[in-house]
């Protein structure tokens, strides 16, 4: 994940790579602070799990096991999921919300419903030996589907940036519709069974960071960001209460700008706090007060909302070695590559996304130098031509297929009708086409790429079967 840090320790977050003070410079502690970056979004408990503090005392689970909010999901997603087919495994949804209620409100003026600003899918290998943990950024153009918007009315199905179907779902406020959309929306993209979802706001975020006293930060430029609320000066600085929420937040005017910088930051930065928590909660009073500010603000799907189940769920990964814990950012591109309009977001790059989701699903480990190396040179959609046949037998089919495709940026060069009927969607290529070939079938889950001795050369024949779905 090129914009993100794996721990190099003893250094400050900055707006490069530069990782935050405070982690523990012994060699034999780098494993708690890799962990770090997955347990501070998912909830205090599983950080200080990991730092092996929660057992100070019983009163602990007491006080707080009820400040963790459950939310029933069954019978929200619907049907049609993907089936979990490396039983044992696991894979958790994680999402860093900021609903615009109460407090805060002030971070988007006119929104009336949830936001998600964080979201990644932690995969656990049944053999509990390797876990991978992949970010899908928030300006990812994914296709949305239909959802319940929890107030008696769904939504159409469309394409999108991915965090609008936390907002879709939440527009009724409950977290529940929110996760639920969120899921379907993840789980139709990429062909993952969600085991498990959580959901950190903001505001225990910040009071987590204000239990520690603040995080110290040091931009290498100057910060003015009115989306975030953040005015910083260049330098080292300890941050907490609005500016340490403004500090994971800013992305405009950092950087490059994009939501991959802020992924890298939020990282680094989460890697500071569980660090600091290491150092720092040794006495009940800070600890209780670190635990009360993150499971005030954490709702979780009803099998895991209790301290008792993330603890455990913290031991697994804790038993995880260190070098089998992967941090990756979804393949992509910015979109602008094939639809020049669109400045602001990016598209996942395939077949790279597809077979990264493909291993996980099968629980097989991935290389991330590899994939890097594989993802050097993407296959743009506007670099290939399709010729569209259509083989369902329904009039028009062809050109509502060739209508979507040339909204995703590919070029299409003629559309007509398949000379028999098809069940199976298929992508047909000649011997030049291979790579556009495999990009687009691993767009339209469920079809099949074949090569094909007779296809015009330069051009890649999609006939669309019965089984055709939307494309990713």
């Amino acid at each position: 994940m090129g914009s993100q840090s794996r721990g190099r320790r003893g250094r400050p977050a900055g707006s490069g790579r530069r990782a935050a003070r405070g982690t523990d410079r012994k060699a034999g502690r780098s494993r708690l602070t890799r962990r770090g970056r997955i347990a501070v979004w998912t909830g205090g408990v599983l950080a200080v799990a990991l730092i092996g503090v929660a057992g100070a005392g019983t009163w602990i689970y007491q006080n707080l096991d009820g400040n963790i909010h459950s939310a029933d999901i069954d019978g929200k997603i619907g049907g049609d999921r993907p089936v979990n087919s490396s039983p044992g495994s696991k894979n958790i949804l994680v999402v860093g919300s900021d609903s615009r209620d109460g407090d805060n409100g002030k971070y988007g003026k006119g929104l009336t419903t949830m936001q998600s600003d964080t979201l990644m899918v932690m995969h656990l290998a049944a053999n509990r030996e390797w876990a991978t943990v992949v970010s899908l950024p928030r300006d990812s153009w994914v296709n949305i589907p239909s959802c319940d918007k929890g107030d008696g009315t769904t939504s159409e199905p469309h394409h999108f940036k991915i965090n609008e179907s936390f907002a879709i779902g939440g527009s009724s406020g409950e977290v529940a519709d929110a996760a639920a959309c969120t899921i379907k929306t993840v789980e139709q993209n990429t062909g993952l069974r969600i085991d498990h979802f959580m959901s950190v706001d903001f505001q225990g975020f910040k009071g987590m960071v204000n239990a520690l006293d603040g995080i110290e930060v040091c931009p290498e430029t100057a910060i003015n960001d009115k989306k975030a609320h953040l005015e910083m000066e260049a330098g080292c600085q300890t941050v907490r209460d609005e500016k340490a929420l403004g500090y994971v937040r800013t992305r405009y005017s950092v950087g490059d700008g994009s939501d991959l910088g802020r992924i890298g930051r939020q990282q680094e930065f989460m890697e500071a706090v569980a660090a600091k928590a290491q150092e720092k909660l040794t006495s009940p009073n800070a600890l209780y007060g670190f635990l009360d500010s993150a499971t005030k603000s954490l709702t979780t799907d009803e099998a895991l909302a209790g301290i008792k189940p993330l603890t455990a769920l913290a031991n697994e990964i804790k038993a995880v070695p260190s070098d089998r814990l992967t941090f990756l950012t979804v393949p992509n591109y910015p979109r602008e590559a094939d639809v020049p309009t669109d400045k602001a977001n990016v598209v996942w790059q395939y077949p790279y996304a597809g077979n990264l989701f493909t291993a996980m699903a099968q629980d097989k480990e991935t290389d991330k130098e590899k994939l890097a190396a594989a993802t050097e040179n993407p296959v743009y959609a506007t670099t290939v031509r399709v010729q569209v046949l259509n083989g369902t037998g329904t009039q028009g089919r062809a050109a509502e297929v060739a209508d979507t495709l040339r909204t995703a940026g590919f070029t299409v060069s003629s559309v007509g009708n398949a000379p028999e009927s098809a069940k199976k969607t298929t992508v047909g290529y000649p011997q030049d086409q291979k790579a556009g070939a495999e990009m687009l079938a691993s767009r339209l889950p469920g079809s099949a790429v074949r090569q094909d001795a007779d296809a015009t050369p330069g051009v890649v024949t999609l006939t669309v079967g019965q089984d055709f779905k939307a494309l990713r």
